[in-house]
């Protein structure tokens, strides 16, 4: 397979794209609502010592920074692993859990991530139009 270098936000609707570069604009240590253009980097760290939840952006707003269509599909990773209590992740307006995450909600509706050596999670997040995104953990 070929090797391609992008720059700026990619979006892969049929193939797998992973660039995880974490940065500070990443970090969220305290509870908050993430922006747009923390999310489409696809990786957020928390480092607090307090239980955080971080609420997603607005579908209509994620779904503005990724230029998304119907199908667009998306991981974000949540590192936990520095801090030292509960990250909680909540959707926001146009973002509902899936039906898995609803039917299992001890696994693939486990919204929280723990702190310390196990404290890494995977999300999917499905757009089914360009302002409405689904929401399942995947990891």
């Amino acid at each position: 397979m070929a090797r391609t270098t992008f720059s700026g936000p990619v979006v892969s609707q049929n193939g797998f794209i992973t660039d995880h570069s974490p940065t500070s604009a990443n970090a969220i240590n305290a509870t908050a609502t993430a922006t747009a253009a923390q999310v489409i980097t696809g990786y957020i760290t928390s480092t607090s010592a307090a239980a955080t939840t971080i609420t997603l952006p607005t579908g209509t707003l994620l779904g503005a920074a990724l230029g998304a269509t119907q199908g667009t599909v998306m991981d974000l990773y949540i590192d936990n692993t520095a801090g030292a209590s509960t990250v909680t992740v909540a959707v926001a307006t146009n973002g509902i859990l899936s039906t898995a995450a609803a039917d299992t909600p001890g696994s693939f509706g486990d919204l929280t991530v723990a702190a310390g050596a196990t404290g890494l999670a995977r999300f999917t997040i499905m757009f089914s139009s360009a302002t409405a995104y689904v929401f399942t953990r995947t990891a």
